[in-house]
């Protein structure tokens, strides 16, 4: 039997291109070559696509564009009898057949939609949430107002654009939800641009720093002493759910620096809940991820008040860290799934996505 040739995509015009970077070493790593023929596609932040066949450390630390040797002028083709890139070969581009897209992108033109729009229009399966799924999971006020419908836990919101008067919104943020607060870019993942406001004097900055990252923003009333627990969800229609486990952070949330390089933050695989409890949020975690029409993987996040032990949704993450110390494959291999097993899992998923059609 051929190898399936995969296409790896990574960085992108994307405030978590780091991220990316380091997640799609793991993947290339942990790939079974066996079955798989892994091609590193990279997209530059500012927005240059090249296939990449150098040393995958160079990827990892971010310096894979300066290996020119290993660089070639690559790009998905929306032409569909192309099914996969063009591909330089010195003064020409040439067709080079994928068989399936593995986005390993985190944030704004990868995880927003517009990956997957692209690669629909191809006719080239991929790896993770279809496109109105993924745009859905992605703008945390539309989410938030989706899932609310649905009768699920959220916490108590508001929503600014860019250029909205500023005390009418320091206004209603101080009567309708009181302090603190977290502010954040509606559309940003990984931490990114988020700020914990204690008071009214502190939002400025935060508005500042959140806008600066989207044009839309919300305002989220904080949870009280909470508990930060993750599930990991795996499948199209039968769903697999790992976890939760517990984030401890160094920080006083669970921040960008936190997430990825202060060894201080502490995860609990399983978290130190009671089975009551971790049954009743992955059912939920279950719910949500079927409400927002889900497919191939999932992280969703929650919040548990520690004294009522009420629990809120605090997000879905539908292109999660695939870095070695990142909560969705730790939570996979801690039920039970290798991680070569859950990379292949996800690459067949979304073959009989697309094969179902």
């Amino acid at each position: 039997m051929s190898k399936k040739k995969v296409a790896l995509l990574f960085g992108g015009v994307s405030s978590e291109h780091d991220v990316s970077c380091m997640s799609v070493a793991s993947v290339y790593e942990n790939i079974d070559r066996e079955k798989y023929d892994p091609q590193l596609l990279g997209i530059t932040k500012s927005g240059e696509w090249y296939l990449y066949s150098g040393d995958i450390e160079n990827v990892r630390q971010n310096k894979w564009e300066e290996d020119k040797k290993n660089l070639k002028r690559a790009f998905i083709c929306p032409d569909r009898s192309v099914h996969g890139m063009m591909v330089e070969e010195g003064p020409t581009m040439f067709p080079h057949r994928i068989d399936v897209v593995f986005p390993v992108l985190h944030g704004r033109n990868g995880e927003d939609g517009s990956m997957q729009g692209l690669l629909e229009i191809a006719g080239i399966p991929y790896v993770g949430c279809r496109v109105l799924s993924a745009a859905l999971c992605m703008d945390k006020d539309v989410c938030h107002a989706v899932l609310k419908n649905a009768g699920v836990p959220q916490v108590k919101w508001l929503t600014f654009m860019r250029g909205c008067d500023l005390e009418h919104a320091f206004h209603a943020v101080s009567t309708e939800l009181g302090y603190p607060v977290f502010v954040k870019p509606a559309n940003a993942g990984s931490s990114v641009g988020i700020t914990k406001a204690k008071s009214e004097a502190e939002l400025g900055a935060a508005f500042d720093l959140a806008f600066a990252n989207d044009c839309k923003i919300i305002v989220e009333a904080a949870v009280k002493d909470p508990i930060e627990v993750e599930c990991a969800v795996f499948g199209n229609r039968e769903l697999s759910v790992g976890g939760p486990g517990e984030i401890v952070p160094a920080d006083e949330f669970y921040s960008y620096d936190a997430k990825y390089f202060n060894a201080e933050s502490k995860l609990y695989i399983p978290a130190r809940l009671s089975d009551e409890k971790a049954a009743e949020i992955r059912e939920m975690a279950k719910h949500a991820y079927q409400v927002l029409g889900c497919r191939g993987l999932t992280r969703v996040d929650f919040l548990v008040e520690r004294e009522t032990g009420a629990v809120v949704l605090n997000e879905p993450n539908t292109l999660p860290g695939f870095t070695n110390i990142s909560m969705y494959p730790k939570l996979m291999m801690a039920a039970g799934m290798s991680y070569p097993d859950l990379i292949s899992g996800l690459i067949e998923l979304a073959v009989s996505e697309f094969s179902e059609e």
